[in-house]
């Protein structure tokens, strides 16, 4: 079985009242931070909490040193699952309003310290769930803390200095989670520079979706992802994006196909940038 596992608003409706469920509101939007938090305040899934990107599932920013959402601390993430109710049991159920990208980096934090079953992404997120007829609630839960540990696993990333160094090395896949407008430097509405990192190929998040919002079958991704690995492995796949979330979209499709987990530069677009050393690339 894939690392990566989705639940339909059926399978989650027939499941939400059983004990053993942690479910986890990740709705955001990057050009209204306070959004996520008070769409969750007017309706959510029944026994959701929030998670934030930003408070919960970010660490602090420095300014030139980080890009704009680094990974939170280890130890501060794992104590946050425990307020969760998170436990190394506990089935967690990740949704947001649909494409799947934040609730996609709440899933690679959870894989990164090692919690990696029994945490499904709903398929098609709240807009499915919507579609699907089922209510909303305003009740915050009552929630009895978990005791998950975790323990971060340093394989599942690539930090700047090493990327840079392995550059140009014939068995690394390169691949940027952006559209391709932002990729090729045509286009650039968040960050001070456009472009994109050399050797990278655009893989652009959105493409692991069918047009009704849910995620391809599995045998599409799995060719999706075979065309940019090209036989290499895929455990050296690295994904990037703007600031580490939407690659974790492609982490989550690539487990989906059945390939091994690749690993995430956390820092991504807005990091790289940060250190006018660091070459950058426009165009195809």
């Amino acid at each position: 079985m894939p690392l990566a596992q989705l639940i339909s608003p059926q399978q989650l409706a027939e499941r939400q009242q059983s004990s053993g469920w942690v479910i986890l509101d990740c709705r955001f939007a990057l050009e209204d931070p306070d959004y996520g938090l008070c769409s969750y305040a007017e309706g959510h899934i029944e026994g959701a909490q929030y998670a934030d990107l930003e408070r919960h599932l970010s660490g602090p920013v420095t300014k030139g040193v980080t890009g704009r959402h680094p990974l939170p601390a280890a130890d501060t993430f794992a104590r946050q699952l425990r307020a969760w109710g998170i436990s190394a049991d506990t089935d967690v159920v990740l949704y947001d309003d649909g494409p799947g990208a934040y609730a996609a980096r709440a899933w690679w934090l959870l894989a990164w310290l090692g919690k990696r079953d029994g945490v499904f992404i709903l398929d098609g997120g709240l807009k499915a769930w919507h579609a699907a007829g089922f209510p909303l609630s305003l009740d915050a839960p009552v929630i009895e803390p978990g005791t998950f540990a975790g323990m971060p696993d340093p394989r599942l990333l690539l930090d700047a200095e090493h990327l840079q160094k392995r550059l140009g090395q014939p068995d690394l896949t390169l691949i940027d989670a952006r559209a391709q407008p932002r990729f090729r430097g045509e286009v650039e509405p968040i960050d001070p520079i456009a472009g994109h990192i050399p050797g990278a190929q655009c893989a652009a998040f959105s493409e692991n979706l069918g047009s009704d919002g849910r995620f391809l079958p599995a045998e599409q991704l799995k060719q999706r992802f075979a065309a940019q690995l090209q036989g290499r492995p895929a455990q050296e796949l690295v994904a990037y994006c703007g600031s580490g979330v939407t690659a974790c979209h492609n982490l989550f499709a690539l487990s989906l196909a059945g390939y091994p987990l690749g690993k995430l530069y956390a820092g991504s677009w807005s990091e790289w940038i940060t250190d006018p050393a660091r070459e950058i690339a426009t165009g195809d």
